[in-house]
């Protein structure tokens, strides 16, 4: 469903606030900031069993199978913009953005393995695209000033975001002015509900996790990640934070960027329960018999001209 409503129409910063913004920040705590290299170790990690994997299949997988259709209708035509991908992982999404015509593309992650595979896929695929290792909150001075006409981010991105706050700030100083940031993520029903099945039955819409914010940092310890392949065997620690909507919602207006539409979705792009059902477009969605209930969200904003 589909929200056209303006939440915050002309959102503005004051001289002091945008010169703020576009300075680097003081780092995080020390606890904070060893829980941010343990995320980039684990995702190190991850690189190569995901590259490898069936879910990924990036020897086949076309990049627009990863988003569903509405995002394109949001985001509008690309030709001549300049797109941001924060947060890009391999750029399985990303070297769509250069396909549908953006004159530049750059891919954003703080994985090291990450990047260097996202560039060896797009030199073999003959797609250009720009990939920038870094920490999302240094992605300001990592890209020399360097500001775009859309900042995306996406798909279990935020969940390892600890200030939401600092983090749209940094969105805002990566826009051009008038500029569209587009986020679509994983809603927090679905990661209440649990991202991961339990088991390979596991049928069970049972609340597992927080919904909303507040709690701090999670720690996790798994040998396996969301895909297929092998277990990790070294960096099996990570952190993730809950962010519900509303702080969502009000981190971005708090930093000048107007949201524009909100939308409201029951499909995902794989199966994240074994008895979903396809929904004709690669998208999964719940059979007809169970609840219907928000799986993913996509929020588009836009900075003040």
């Amino acid at each position: 469903m589909a929200h056209d409503e303006t939440i915050h129409d002309e959102a503005t910063f004051d001289e002091a606030t945008q010169h703020e913004v576009t300075q680097h920040e003081a780092t995080f705590d020390e606890a904070t900031e060893q829980r941010m290299a343990a995320i980039a170790a684990n995702w190190d990690e991850r690189t190569p069993i995901h590259l490898n994997s069936r879910f990924y299949d990036v020897a086949h997988r076309a990049p627009e199978s990863w988003f569903a259709d509405y995002e394109w209708d949001d985001l509008g035509d690309l030709t001549d913009a300049d797109v941001l991908h924060l947060q890009c992982h391999l750029g399985t999404e990303t070297a769509a953005f250069a396909r549908r015509g953006a004159r530049s593309v750059v891919g954003l992650d703080l994985s090291e393995a990450a990047i260097r595979e996202a560039r060896r896929l797009a030199a073999a695929s003959d797609v250009d695209v720009e990939y920038v290792r870094a920490n999302v909150y240094d992605a300001r001075e990592a890209l020399d000033g360097r500001t775009f006409d859309v900042v995306y981010t996406g798909k279990g991105a935020l969940c390892y975001l600890p200030d939401l706050d600092r983090w749209a700030r940094t969105v805002a100083a990566l826009l051009k002015p008038g500029g569209r940031v587009y986020v679509v993520e994983f809603h927090p029903v679905l990661r209440s509900l649990g991202l991961v099945p339990r088991g390979e039955d596991d049928r069970a819409l049972v609340l597992r996790n927080d919904y909303l914010e507040g709690r701090g940092a999670i720690e996790l310890d798994a040998t396996y990640t969301y895909t297929d392949g092998p277990p990790l065997t070294a960096a099996t620690t990570s952190y993730e934070w809950e962010h519900g909507l509303g702080e969502i919602v009000s981190a971005l207006v708090g930093a000048g960027i107007g949201v524009r539409k909100m939308r409201e979705s029951d499909r995902i792009p794989w199966p994240r329960w074994p008895h979903m059902v396809p929904a004709g477009d690669g998208f999964w969605r719940l059979p007809d018999d169970q609840p219907r209930l928000p799986l993913f969200f996509a929020l588009l904003g836009a900075k003040a001209r």
